[in-house]
């Protein structure tokens, strides 16, 4: 589980990183002013970018178990991790609703 926590670490690292770069090659190659030898050559210096560095990689992950499926972006935690703290009275503001 560590490794993947990592990875995904190294991920959020290199997409930052290449944002712009990837944001800038990206406005040309939707651009109508430019030329098919512009256009062609930012889809190749997109192609040469590292693969984790496109931001669609990264993965929304449990901040405790690590979990990646079943993750509240609004707390950050999956959700067996959002109901044990639920319970447990550990998130403020959040109760078990009853009616």
């Amino acid at each position: 589980c560590k490794a993947v926590l990592n990875r995904n670490a190294r991920r959020i690292k290199l997409a930052e990183k290449y944002r712009a770069r990837r944001d800038e090659l990206r406005k040309v190659l939707k651009s109508a002013h430019a030329t098919a030898e512009q256009k062609e050559a930012a889809l190749r210096s997109m192609q040469k970018l590292p693969r984790d560095s496109c931001a669609v990689r990264v993965r929304s992950r449990c901040a405790i178990t690590g979990r990646g499926r079943g993750v509240f972006r609004r707390f950050g935690l999956c959700r067996n991790m959002v109901r044990d703290l639920s319970m447990s009275g550990k998130i403020p503001g959040v109760t078990k609703s009853s009616w």
